[in-house]
């Protein structure tokens, strides 16, 4: 399922916070025996290269904190990210021990006069502490996670710097195809096959037209080197 812009906007302030703090944070990290997937898992780690695991679940939506996704808090800290609507509606729901971030987007006009760069979308504020427990993964296994999600991060983001060269033919037909099911008749300016027609043939007949001029270019030459009319040949 996609997320929507305010899921995002949330992602990317919770990692502009967590660095802040000397942090290293990934999203999306399955955890082992079945114990669900961290929406967020932010490491620390202190001069005696120990662990503090933190654990995010970001809801947007109260039907989204009542889904039936497992909320995967087995950091030694986890959290909530709520919009401050939603944390007043589920507020007494929210189990002992854990606790809540809220998230604020900036205006946007205030953003507009900003006078230095602003990187996030919004702020991010921790409303409720949450308190310390065990974690309920062996660090060992939870680390291994952590890894492995980070290096499909890694894996993704050279998948974009390298652009389309790196995926076969089969690969661009299937995701053509996939996209073909919202093909729209009457505006074909937002389908993505149509574009990739109307650019290839446009990028066609510019070539046709450039070895066009070209084979024009060689036969004036050619008939400027020609004898004229009536002139004795050598």
């Amino acid at each position: 399922m996609s997320k929507t812009q305010l899921t995002l906007d949330l992602e990317k302030t919770l990692y502009a916070y967590w660095e802040e703090q000397g942090a290293l944070a990934v999203e999306e990290v399955a955890m082992p025996d079945d114990t669900g997937i961290v929406d967020t898992l932010v490491l620390q780690t202190d001069a005696t290269q120990m662990h503090t695991w933190r654990c995010f679940e970001l809801k947007v939506t109260k039907s989204d904190f009542h889904s039936d996704a497992k909320l995967s808090f087995v950091g030694h800290y986890n959290y909530f990210v709520l919009t401050p609507k939603l944390y007043a509606q589920v507020r007494d729901e929210i189990p002992a021990g854990v606790g809540v971030m809220t998230y604020r987007a900036f205006d946007k006009q205030a953003l507009a006069a900003a006078l230095v760069p602003v990187t996030t979308p919004g702020a991010l504020t921790i409303v409720r502490p949450a308190r310390r427990q065990e974690l309920l993964v062996d660090d060992a296994a939870i680390t291994e996670r952590f890894l492995t999600s980070l290096n499909r991060e890694v894996v993704k983001a050279k998948r974009v710097e390298k652009g389309l060269g790196q995926f076969s033919d089969e690969q661009l037909l299937k995701e053509l195809r996939k996209r073909s099911s919202n093909y729209d008749i009457y505006h074909p300016d937002a389908n993505l096959y149509d574009q990739f027609a109307d650019e290839l043939q446009n990028e066609t007949i510019t070539a046709l037209q450039e070895e066009v001029d070209a084979l024009n270019g060689e036969l004036a030459t050619l008939k400027m080197h020609l004898p004229a009319d009536g002139e004795a040949q050598a």
